[in-house]
């Protein structure tokens, strides 16, 4: 591992694992809420929690997180800091807020996670705020899908970590993008060149083990964040349906694509045009394909929602479900404890590392 960078990581986060790479989890809208993130972080991780592009309610998820802790403290903890992270969709989310609910909290996240700006000066305006609205407690992480995206974000905002996300990663992401295995290289070598070198990297995009984890931390990451593995864990807020799509799903790179086919059937609008999402292929895919217009293919979407868990398809058939998933899906088989996964995945990602 990167020693330099892992040495910040655990002076920034002194609960997590001093001996393995950083395990975080993805904040997944809607499915990372308070016990899927404590569980993370309580087990030497970072978790985060799924703000979105709505932050309506972030104010009370810190709340119930931090009253959770009163009870049960994760060792390790700095005063004043709440061990857990933050996501926001930039472009959607509310400013105002975001920093209301932070400066309000009577424990400060550990990060806000920045994620999809209209423009990188978005990405300096929430950097200065969510900082200042801290008193620096909070750090900054911003995901990032390019070389170019990854220099400037280093250059103009000084973050506390880059996100780097491979074209393998579920849900959205850039629809012209490269695979970890040959982005986070480049992107470790360019910011060593351009003199920030020293901002640990956290890869993301198709990991949900052990050996991804000790392969992204030899091409130059310090941890890893999984999203898709965490689905299928008991603390995620997540319906059957969608957990068992998972758990039956194979062969990642043909049964999932990018598309934008489920945001346009959901009614999720707003999204600039760069991103689409990565999702297990169903009948609401195939159909638009085969030529069924908008209109019925999103009626259908209807109907299918009505049906709950069933809207996922029974025996693998009939499923119209979004269901947003990684190409790793195909090595998930079953459904752990949060806490369970992030020891299991670092303490098989230190024995291949001891190795090498």
């Amino acid at each position: 591992m990167a020693t330099s960078h892992f040495a910040s990581l655990t002076q920034d986060y002194p609960w997590i694992s001093p001996s393995t790479p950083l395990i975080t989890s993805a904040p997944m809208r809607l499915i990372s809420t308070v016990p899927l993130t404590l569980a993370v972080s309580r087990a030497g991780g970072i978790g985060f929690l799924g703000g979105g592009t709505d932050v309506s309610n972030l104010s009370s998820l810190l709340h119930e997180a931090t009253q959770f802790l009163s009870s049960s403290p994760i060792p390790n903890v700095p005063e004043k800091i709440l061990p857990i992270g933050v996501g926001v969709i930039v472009w959607g989310a509310s400013l105002p807020s975001t920093i209301s609910a932070i400066q309000n909290s009577k424990l400060k996240p550990a990060a806000v996670w920045l994620f999809a700006p209209e423009n990188s000066t978005d990405l300096v305006t929430w950097s200065t705020e969510v900082r200042k609205a801290s008193n620096n407690l909070t750090k900054i992480w911003i995901q990032v899908g390019t070389v170019q995206s990854a220099f400037e974000a280093a250059r103009t905002c000084n973050p506390d970590v880059l996100v780097v996300q491979g074209s393998d990663a579920g849900g959205h992401g850039l629809v012209q993008s490269s695979s970890i295995i040959s982005f986070l290289p480049e992107v470790y070598d360019v910011l060593k060149a351009q003199g920030y070198g020293h901002i640990p990297l956290v890869a993301a995009g198709g990991i949900v083990d052990g050996r991804g984890t000790a392969a992204a931390v030899i091409l130059g990451a310090s941890g890893i964040s999984m999203g898709t593995r965490f689905l299928a864990s008991t603390e995620a807020e997540i319906s059957n349906g969608y957990q068992n799509a998972v758990l039956h799903a194979s062969d990642g790179g043909v049964s999932t694509k990018r598309s934008t086919v489920y945001d346009r059937l959901r009614g999720t609008t707003g999204w600039p045009s760069t991103y689409d999402g990565r999702g297990i292929l169903n009948d609401s895919f195939f159909d638009e394909q085969n030529g069924m217009n908008e209109a019925e293919n999103r009626r259908l979407y209807e109907e299918a929602v009505k049906k709950g868990d069933l809207g996922w398809g029974k025996d693998g058939k009939g499923a119209r479900m979004t269901t947003y998933a990684g190409t790793g899906v195909g090595l998930i088989r079953e459904v752990r404890r949060a806490g369970e996964i992030v020891n299991e995945v670092a303490e098989e990602a230190q024995k291949f590392l001891s190795r090498s």
